[in-house]
């Protein structure tokens, strides 16, 4: 259940875990072990649908469709299962009614897959026994969601389903023609349209995989391991629990799903090692909170939201991960400056280094380990892919050799390491660990991430087929280093290491079911309102809607936009917080965006949703990662949520720059020099920002410092707003130019175009899209390449066809609309240009708070003895 619990004095934090993402309920006898079966049979059975052995094989070889229902089925059978009616309810036993209404869940669920052939021969045709199976289901998920993903998400989709059937009396703005019972059913359950839609099949596609391989990843002790390599290396840093807990928060979040367990596993350690070194209970909670949150926006996993976003912006999952990797990064690099400036005014110091331990010493052990790391990784890169260019499709079989020989080679070297324990953190006495040995002592938990990503970007395989590869190497990894390890270290009990090895990987596949639950049940849940959109309209009225509370007003738009994300995040998983502001609000950005003239990319669109969204896992009163946080730091939960709001800030302003300044997605980035300028200034733009709102830089700044400097962050991140005060940013040229300006335009671009017309809904359009472009040849084909297509009838280019979804429809184009003119880059000065006063404005401040004395930082404080 995902109400927030009153207080957080004696939360039992892995229950407070247990409850958000698995349910909390622990049966016992028989019950135990059905749920443990189906999880594992779960997990058995995404492992087969994503791996080639059913093809190979011929044997239970499942269509889109098919598995969808069946992953439907295991989610809606564990929710009833696993999580409670009430949180009074039992939760050592399953009660018989919780049992029959999984039965029938699940069987309505896998009734798609039961009765495939028949539904196909009657499409839009349901009989009686469909529609009291799809009535039944209907209900039956709406109450799992109340129980898995709270209330507010039940609510909403029961909102939606009312509203569907409630058209012709709603008021004017809201009427629609409405939606009979036998349209309902073959909407929402009987296609693809409704629940059986592309989030429940990217759930089962793609999210399951990485959520599995995320939770064997911990089981593999990598968890651990990424804490201890933060701890090693900072530490000894002024503040460094503190810079500790960003970073091992980041690398955490990089394969976890869950805010909150994020929160409990780093902050379990980290909390109690900030408060023993100064830093007050709910600024140490807040620093969590804020790390552990953000670790949602860190690519590759993001939540379970980047495969989403990907399906619904329609490009390359990989694309998904560069778009959103800089944003990522320099939001931790901010909460890391940050946690550094709260260690400065507050005068703390880092914990004591190891007996003989020098910084030279420290460095240069973590200098070589990065360096042979690099070069391992170029070895790997180059040599596998000279093989594969020599041996063809026979390289397989000596590669997979050398995996195993490298795999080997690596645990030998981390048997000689000792088995690294990080001392207690309330105890009197800590020692760091030391650096070299601890990043050596879990080598191997890298090779499936880099399995992982090699399979994604060099490969370029499909992300269900990637996760697949990486997870059984993860797979063999748990079963086979606790007996290797042993057996290097001429330790005995080598059976005993085999069952240890056998039993972590049980449990990870029983983990990564249960924390798939949600998930499944989310996705499910959120076709009901994606349906519900495609099949009212309702799309276009919250469009109206926000466009008549705004005025017109771009920024007051954005607001009101980042506002309702909130308000609709609150409660919710990030994978269906998304999915509801994605459908809703992310078509408001762009459509009156580009009415505006502002051409806001789809991604741009999705992303600033998405970040809002999330920001509900912050914010008081629901944010339950604060909580989980305020627990472990035994604070005030509301003045940790407030404290940890305010560190997000950084985040938050982050989605508004990016809708102006698509250069911090990497958008439209053509040299390496373009790229570096890019990264350093949003980089350094946050550590402005940071010492602005944080009210020090050198020394504690005056309120016109905090101005100025604010300034210097604008203008750092949207250089443009600037220069387009003075010089017009486009220049128009005739639409008749369209066919000469798309066959010399770069690869792979994007051109500006401004069309008109009239909508499907009887709406006058006029605005401006991106035609997207293929490669370099003919005009025509590199327009056909985006699914556009146009004729030329006496100088009017008019749309004759549009291609369904693809990236002309998803731009804006539609059939009939004509285009009236392409708007070219103007000749004015490059908007870098303004970095430079902005710098030296920087510099001054710089100066002026060196040349000062006052707010100087109290007294150091050290880790009590």
């Amino acid at each position: 259940m995902t109400a927030t619990p009153s207080s957080p004095a004696n939360v039992d934090l892995q229950q407070l875990v247990q409850e958000a993402d698995m349910g909390g309920r622990k049966p016992t006898g028989v019950a135990k072990t059905v749920l443990f079966v189906a999880c594992i049979a779960w997990s058995l059975l995404q492992l087969w649908y994503a791996s080639p052995l059913p093809f190979t094989f011929r044997i239970l070889v499942l269509n889109d469709t098919e598995m969808r229902a069946l992953h439907l089925a295991f989610a809606l059978f564990l929710a009833y299962t696993a999580y409670p009616f009430r949180r009074s309810s039992p939760r050592s036993r399953i009660p018989a009614i919780d049992w029959i209404l999984a039965a029938a869940a699940a069987f309505c669920a896998a009734y798609l897959f039961l009765f495939y052939r028949q539904l196909a021969d009657r499409p839009g045709q349901p009989i009686m026994q469909d529609m009291i199976v799809a009535v039944l289901g209907m209900l039956l998920l709406l109450e799992a969601t109340r129980r898995v993903v709270g209330p507010p998400m039940a609510i909403i989709a029961s909102i939606m389903l009312a509203f569907a059937f409630a058209g012709p009396y709603m008021p004017d703005v809201l009427a629609h023609k409405g939606v009979s019972l036998s349209k309902a059913v073959s909407h929402y359950w009987l296609s693809s349209e409704g629940v059986f839609g592309v989030a429940l099949g990217v759930s089962s596609s793609y999210i399951f995989l990485f959520v599995l391989f995320g939770g064997l990843l911990e089981k593999a002790g990598a968890g651990s391991y990424f804490i201890k390599v933060a701890f090693s290396l900072l530490g000894h840093l002024r503040g460094g629990p503190a810079k500790a807990a960003v970073v091992s928060s980041g690398m955490m979040g990089m394969i976890s799903g869950s805010s909150v367990a994020n929160v409990v596993t780093c902050g379990t350690f980290t909390i109690p090692l900030m408060k023993r070194v100064g830093y007050p209970a709910h600024k140490a909670g807040a620093i969590e909170t804020a790390a552990g949150v953000d670790g949602q926006i860190m690519p590759p996993v993001m939540g379970a939201a980047a495969f989403l976003m990907a399906e619904y912006v329609g490009v390359p999952y990989a694309e998904i991960c560069r778009n959103a990797a800089l944003p990522a990064a320099i939001s931790y690099i901010a909460l890391f400056y940050i946690s550094h400036l709260e260690a400065l005014k507050l005068g703390i110091q880092g914990l004591p280094r190891p007996a003989g331990a020098t910084t030279l010493g420290r460095l240069a052990g973590f200098g070589m380990t990065i360096a042979g790391t690099i070069l391992l990784a170029n070895a790997v890169y180059y040599g596998l892919g000279w093989i594969k260019g020599l041996l063809g499709a026979g390289a397989i079989w000596v590669i997979v050799p050398a995996i195993v020989l490298a795999y080997l080679g690596i645990l030998w070297g981390v048997s000689k390491q000792p088995d690294l324990e990080i001392d207690d953190p309330e105890a009197p006495i800590l020692t760091l660990p030391p650096v070299k040995e601890t990043v050596l002592a879990g080598l191997h938990y890298l090779l499936p991430v880099v399995l992982l990503i090699w399979s994604l970007l060099v490969e370029e395989l499909s992300p269900g087929l990637s996760a697949f590869y990486a997870t059984v190497s993860l797979i063999v990894i748990l079963l086979t280093q606790k007996p290797l390890l042993a057996f290097f270290r001429r330790q005995e009990n080598l059976l005993l290491r085999v069952r240890e090895g056998w039993h972590d990987l049980v449990h990870g596949l029983e983990l990564g079911a249960r924390n798939m639950i949600a998930i499944g049940i989310a996705t499910a849940s959120a076709g009901i309102i994606v349906g519900t959109v495609s099949v009212t309209g309702l799309g276009l009225v919250m469009s109206e809607l926000v466009e008549l509370i705004s005025a017109g007003n771009l920024v007051v738009m954005l607001l009101l936009v980042a506002t309702v994300c909130l308000i609709l995040g609150m409660g919710m998983p990030t994978t269906a917080s998304y999915i509801i502001v994605s459908t809703l609000m992310a078509p408001v950005i762009v459509d009156l965006g580009s009415q505006t003239g502002l051409v806001v990319p789809l991604v741009a669109a999705h992303m600033f949703v998405f970040y809002f969204g999330l920001m509900a896992d912050v914010t008081p009163p629901v944010g339950l990662a604060s909580f989980a946080a305020a627990a472990v730091a035994k604070a005030d939960f509301l003045k940790t949520g407030a404290t940890a709001f305010f560190y997000s800030i950084r985040t938050g302003i982050l989605p508004f720059i990016f809708i102006f300044n698509t250069d911090l997605l990497l958008i439209d980035i053509h040299s390496w020099w373009h790229l570096l300028l890019v990264v350093t200034s949003a980089i350094l733009a946050m550590l402005v920002f940071a010492a602005a709102t944080q009210g020090w830089f050198v020394r504690r700044n005056r309120w016109h410092e905090s101005a100025l400097l604010l300034l210097v962050t604008f203008t750092l991140l949207r250089p443009g707003f600037w220069l387009d005060q003075v010089y017009e940013r486009y220049q128009v040229e005739p639409a008749a130019r369209l066919f000469e300006l798309a066959k010399n335009a770069p690869p792979d671009t994007r051109m500006r175009v401004r069309i008109e017309g009239t909508s499907l809904e009887g709406k006058d359009v006029r605005k401006t899209v991106l035609l997207p472009l293929g490669d370099e040849g003919d005009a025509r084909k590199r327009i056909a390449a985006s699914g556009l297509m146009v004729s030329n009838l006496g100088g009017d280019i008019e749309v004759m066809a549009v291609g369904l979804k693809s990236r002309a429809e998803k731009a804006g184009f539609e059939q009939g609309f004509k285009i009236t003119g392409i708007e070219t880059e103007a000749d004015r000065p490059a908007k870098e240009w303004l970095y430079i006063p902005a710098l030296l404005l920087l510099l001054g401040i710089y100066l002026l708070q060196r040349g000062r004395r006052d707010g100087a930082a109290s007294a150091p404080r050290t880790a009590s003895a």
